[in-house]
């Protein structure tokens, strides 16, 4: 937690726990729900907010992997009109399609052309769930311009780009010497002629976590339908190993350190 090792233990050191903790309601009902407070569901939400996303409007969320997909939730929670969720994992995108989502398979040609075919033109909202870290095609070869040069091109004139995805100043294993300082080619020229605007960085969780946790308990939302497996605190590593490669469908892994409930 923050420069605190071992978040993931059987107790933890929390600084200034009467300001950074947030209370909640006795039992085990939303155990799940509640877990992904801490991060990803509110990390989710605040890329919606970062492309001024309004009830109604259409979303693009390239990336389905946790963020991703409670970015696309919070779209469905907020009323939007459409939901496109990119990504090539199988099992990321039949999640994307049951919570009412469309799923774009961007394996199988590019999603931006897959989205404006399938939606008749642009998207009012796009969010880069993914980060420098983005592969384009069936490639693994990283490409850490693409993601934010497609919700350029998907996105309306006028419209929003969130982009909560992870952006560093500097990349050790970056494919060019610019992107390793940090320095990527966009195609700023569309995003100045479409009059694009865009919000980024981190999540303030605790501008989110209240009212996100409010909407669990009043059964509006209950997010723990990403999570895959919950696994005890001594098959983590193999866990993380596996969500990694992207393997047996792990989408997100809840880690029981004291053993289940």
């Amino acid at each position: 937690m923050g420069p605190y090792q071992g978040g993931q233990a059987q107790a933890i050191r929390v600084p200034y726990a009467d300001f950074n903790c947030l209370t909640l309601p006795p039992g085990t009902e939303h155990e799940a729900d509640f877990a992904l407070l801490a991060d990803i569901f509110p990390t989710g939400w605040h890329g919606l907010v970062l492309s001024g996303f309004k009830s109604g409007e259409t979303v693009a969320v390239f990336g389905a992997g946790p963020v991703g997909l409670m970015a696309a939730y919070s779209g469905i929670l907020r009323g939007a009109s459409q939901v496109y969720v990119v990504d090539k994992v199988k099992e990321r995108l039949d999640v994307a399609k049951k919570i009412g989502c469309i799923p774009i398979d961007f394996s199988q040609g590019d999603p931006v052309e897959q989205i404006l075919k399938h939606n008749d033109g642009e998207v009012d909202r796009a969010v880069d769930a993914v980060g420098y870290q983005a592969t384009s095609g069936s490639s693994s070869q990283e490409v850490p311009n693409v993601v934010l040069d497609s919700i350029i091109k998907v996105t309306r004139a006028t419209g929003g780009l969130g982009i909560p995805g992870l952006y560093v100043p500097s990349d050790p294993g970056a494919p060019d010497s610019k992107s390793g300082q940090g320095q990527l080619l966009i195609s700023f020229g569309k995003l100045f002629e479409k009059g694009l605007h865009l919000g980024t960085g981190q999540c303030n969780v605790k501008a989110y976590n209240r009212y996100l946790r409010d909407l669990i308990i009043s059964g509006r939302a209950k997010p723990s339908f990403v999570v895959s497996h919950e696994v005890g605190i001594d098959d983590a590593p193999k866990a993380y190993e596996k969500f990694d490669r992207r393997e047996d469908g792990y989408v997100k892994v809840l880690i029981h350190p004291n053993g289940p409930l």
